[in-house]
């Protein structure tokens, strides 16, 4: 459908132009082609370029939630470790007051 526009745009221009040869309007069929298929690659290409940037955000938002998992762990194994040391504390003072 863009391809029919611009060509009937293209004819449009060249008959205000003057009138166009064939050749003339072959060319500009050729351009119009042409611009197509670039502009195609070009939405092809920003197509993927988006998909590899969705899928690099999930990867990256699974990093952030095993991140916050291995914290919560080190928080738990920290606050377990003063316990853990508090009694130690206690025992050795228990045995030197003996």
């Amino acid at each position: 459908m863009k391809h029919v526009a611009t060509v009937a745009l293209a004819v449009a221009l060249a008959g205000l132009a003057g009138c166009a040869t064939t050749s003339e309007l072959n060319e500009v069929r050729a351009l119009a082609e042409r611009a197509q298929v670039s502009a195609d690659r070009a939405q092809q290409a920003a197509d993927t370029a988006l998909q590899q940037s969705a899928a690099a955000s999930a990867r990256a938002d699974d990093a952030a939630a095993t991140a916050a998992t291995a914290g919560s762990r080190a928080d738990a194994a920290d606050q377990k470790a003063t316990v853990v040391n508090e009694k130690i504390d206690r025992m050795f003072k228990k045995t030197m007051m003996k």
